[in-house]
């Protein structure tokens, strides 16, 4: 399996989570992110089918074969994927999620990758249902963190 960090380029200075925006499941989990920060709020947020993600991804073909959520941190230079980018979310969200990513960190990253896989080839059939955009749902002042 390929090591999906990689070196990135850009001059933003904030992190972006790459996520399917067509993914029920990744637009809930967009959501939860956006209901459980605590005072930073500097994470955006972009489909991978969108025009930010597809120039991100025409940078990184290393990227080509991620179909699930991306962590590009421009600061760093960092791109981090499938089980890592979710522990960069939870490190992000701090509080348990912190405790949650301290946990997940225990873990190889091979056998997280393999649970996170599992997830990800199920994630159009879990209830939550299939969406052609990410809902904002009423995130007042939230949607020029969204990136298209």
């Amino acid at each position: 399996m390929t090591d999906t960090r990689a070196t990135a380029t850009g001059d933003d200075a904030a992190p972006v989570l790459l996520f399917d925006g067509e993914c029920g499941l990744c637009s809930r989990a967009v959501q939860t992110i956006l209901n459980n920060e605590r005072e930073r709020h500097t994470l955006r947020f972009a489909p991978l089918n969108g025009e930010y993600g597809r120039a991100l991804r025409a940078r990184h073909p290393e990227l080509d074969s991620i179909d699930s959520m991306i962590w590009y941190d421009p600061p760093a230079g960092t791109i981090r994927a499938r089980s890592d980018a979710a522990l960069c979310v939870c490190r992000y969200l701090g509080g348990r999620f912190r405790l949650y990513a301290g946990i997940g960190r225990l873990m190889p990253r091979r056998i997280r990758d393999w649970l996170y896989g599992v997830l990800a080839r199920h994630r159009h059939r879990i209830p939550v249902g299939r969406s052609r955009t990410c809902t904002l749902s009423g995130a007042d002042g939230q949607s020029e963190r969204f990136l298209l």
